[in-house]
């Protein structure tokens, strides 16, 4: 029955609509009333599994691949927030228990547990405690610790109440006046790249926003594939005679790989804004061979863009807890989340990354911008 439950709330709970995304404070009390440790690993790998169920067909789409190897990953990525909370279970009650189920909690938003800790529950936090920042992330903690004791049903009740009076209120976060994320539509494949009709679409879609008066216009990652000379020179020729000012992704190559980054550019000029942090495993980030992405894990936590200080996520960050946390820290005005789904399908991926950033900015009460190609 435990197990059951663990599905149904990570199902439900990572839909990808940022109202379900509460029912993921469920889990604790799932973890924490589990008879045995065993118990407390099925629970936890089915809670995960129902969570991030796009997965296969993802890895599917991706490489190209059958579906027994989207069930290897998938399988693969849930082995350490299972083995975490498996090893962290206790049968003794109370605060011992509270303080093993922070100590997992804490371990699956750094890295290196961090780096696959999807479903964390406490991304729901911005929709139950809207607008109340650090604050609204303390009682949200204590919330989750709450559950794993005997007075779960108080806490069930104040954090029930909390979410109906945010969810009869709920509003998207807002767009930062003047700006617009566009998205896009175009194929990929595992190696390819943005070629010159891309650009062309690309670039027209940019004169048309600006056409409409738009100052600052925000493109999906890797909407300009690689970034090269040739590249840069056709985008600032287009750009020159524009009162625009873009941010959009590419690939820049260096010695042992390449940054997965976000580039600013304009008529008078382009730099590299942002270096991605945590690219996605596997697929982009291979640390045991040369030639994947970069990881920066704790680079760039605020850039300045267009005058304001922003943070920047891109795809995969925006699925995992510290690099949102770390730049919170630094007191970013709007925070910016882009992406390239187009391996993705008819999966939800794209829809939880989405209802992410929206939890995290309506936490923080802070302007949000989206771009993803899809």
């Amino acid at each position: 029955m435990l197990a059951a439950l663990a599905v149904t709330v990570g199902a439900i709970g990572w839909s990808g609509h940022p109202l379900t995304l509460p029912l993921a404070f469920a889990f604790p009390a799932l973890w924490a009333f589990s008879p045995s440790r065993l118990t407390a690993a099925i629970v936890s790998v089915g809670y995960f599994l129902a969570a991030s169920r796009g997965l296969p067909q993802g890895v599917v789409n991706f490489y190209g691949s059958g579906m027994g190897a989207g069930f290897a990953l998938w399988l693969a990525a849930s082995a350490g927030f299972v083995y975490v909370h498996a090893m962290l279970w206790t049968a003794r009650p109370g605060w011992v228990r509270a303080l093993r189920y922070a100590a997992a909690a804490i371990l699956m938003s750094v890295p290196p547990f961090g780096i696959v800790g999807w479903a964390h529950p406490i991304t729901a936090a911005g929709i139950v405690f809207p607008g109340w920042g650090w604050w609204g992330l303390a009682a949200a903690a204590i919330g989750l610790l709450a559950m794993t004791t005997k007075v779960w049903p108080i806490a069930t009740l104040v954090l029930g109440g909390a979410f109906a009076w945010s969810a009869a209120t709920w509003t998207t976060p807002n767009l930062p006046y003047g700006w617009v994320g566009v998205d896009t539509k175009f194929g990929g494949e595992l190696g390819e790249y943005a070629g010159y009709f891309q650009h062309q679409e690309t670039i027209a879609a940019v004169k048309a926003a600006a056409a409409k008066g738009r100052k600052v216009v925000v493109l999906p990652e890797s909407a300009a594939g690689m970034w090269t000379p040739t590249v840069e020179r056709l985008w600032l020729r287009e750009l020159e005679d524009l009162d625009v000012t873009v941010n959009l992704g590419a690939i820049v190559l260096d010695g042992q790989g390449y940054d997965n980054v976000m580039v600013e550019i304009s008529g008078e000029g382009s730099r590299v804004l942002y270096r991605e942090r945590m690219p996605v495993p596997v697929s982009m980030w291979q640390p045991w061979t040369s030639g994947g992405a970069n990881a920066l894990f704790f680079a760039n936590p605020v850039v300045e863009f267009a005058g304001v200080r922003i943070a920047l996520l891109i795809c995969y960050e925006q699925l995992i807890i510290w690099p949102v946390l770390q730049s919170m820290v630094y007191g970013p005005e709007v925070i910016v989340a882009t992406g390239n789904g187009w391996w993705t399908g008819e999966t939800n991926i794209v829809a939880i990354q989405k209802a992410s950033a929206e939890a995290w900015a309506s936490l923080f009460g802070l302007p949000l911008l989206m771009a993803f190609n899809t």
